[in-house]
């Protein structure tokens, strides 16, 4: 059982093509599967909750420096560095909107499962979602208002309870069993990576099923845009933790949170409240990341955190 599991979480990357690829050519596989995308990430969630301890958190909330470091990072590089890539590569207002949109966003509880596989500060990588899904209450908007010239409204209680749902909850229920019954599960730990290559493969054949159809109209300067705003992210936020000497767990951390965004969020407020091609690419992120960041998570995984 634990050579079968240790297979799986060692390609992931090569699960996640395949199953990209699959969902692809067959949508009709994994398109009905909408309604399983937050009972897999809950269950991720709950996995990694029972590899946290109350002193992980207590770590944490010990070094506000790093969280304010993490936000300042997030809310600066993504909505410029999509402002510019979309004019140097000549994206109209429309795309140009919704590449804004998604930098502009906070990090997505996908961040927290490629924080985990990649080995990084998880406790961290959960606290600077929450804590960017509170300020994204004020920034989002402000940003996208500041950078395209257009106010938008943001969803906050729909994104708390979402976040609520998705991760407090199951995370602080397997971070309650690990206090209470560690030595009795510890068997069980060894599993959970496994399970969260799983859940997350099935995701990304999930969402690329959803958006079959509009794959080949999205375009290859979009496809390079989406693919340069997420490279930048990982590339930037890692530098900065390492220029700034953050021990290896944070700059992984930091890299994942930074170039890992909530596009799903993006893809809403892009067909509210600006167009249907507005929403592009936050449709084409929300692919695109979660097969980046499991590449980087594989290659992370490899060596353990160095202080």
């Amino acid at each position: 059982m634990l050579a079968a599991c240790a297979i799986i979480t060692r390609f992931f990357p090569l699960w996640a093509a395949l199953f990209t690829l699959l969902a692809w050519l067959q949508p009709s596989l994994f398109a009905d599967g909408k309604a399983l995308i937050v009972p897999l990430l809950s269950l991720v969630m709950f996995g990694m909750g029972l590899t946290l301890s109350v002193q992980d958190f207590q770590r944490v909330l010990k070094m506000p420096g790093v969280i304010a470091l993490g936000l300042v990072l997030q809310y600066s590089i993504m909505p410029l560095t999509a402002l510019l890539i979309s004019r140097l590569l000549g994206l109209g207002p429309e795309l140009t909107a919704g590449m804004i949109l998604v930098g502009s966003c906070p990090g997505g509880t996908a961040s927290n499962v490629i924080c985990y596989l990649a080995r990084g500060n998880v406790a961290l990588s959960i606290s600077l979602t929450a804590f960017s899904t509170l300020l994204s209450v004020f920034l989002t908007p402000l940003i996208t208002l500041l950078l395209v010239d257009a106010s938008i409204a943001v969803p906050s209680e729909q994104m708390l309870f979402s976040i609520f749902i998705m991760v407090i909850i199951p995370v602080t229920l397997g971070l309650a069993l690990n206090h209470l019954f560690g030595d009795k599960i510890q068997t069980l730990t060894p599993l959970f990576p496994a399970i969260s290559v799983t859940a997350i493969v099935l995701i990304i054949a999930i969402i690329i099923a959803l958006n079959a159809g509009s794959l080949l109209q999205l375009g290859v300067m979009l496809a390079l845009a989406v693919a340069l705003h997420n490279l930048a992210g990982l590339t930037l936020g890692y530098l900065a933790a390492r220029v700034l000497r953050c021990d290896s767990a944070t700059r992984r951390t930091l890299a994942i949170e930074v170039g890992m965004q909530n596009s799903g969020l993006a893809v809403a407020l892009a067909f509210q409240y600006f167009t249907a091609a507005a929403a592009l690419p936050g449709a084409l992120f929300s692919i695109w990341h979660n097969l980046s960041g499991s590449v980087l998570a594989s290659a992370f995984s490899r060596n353990k955190p160095l202080s």
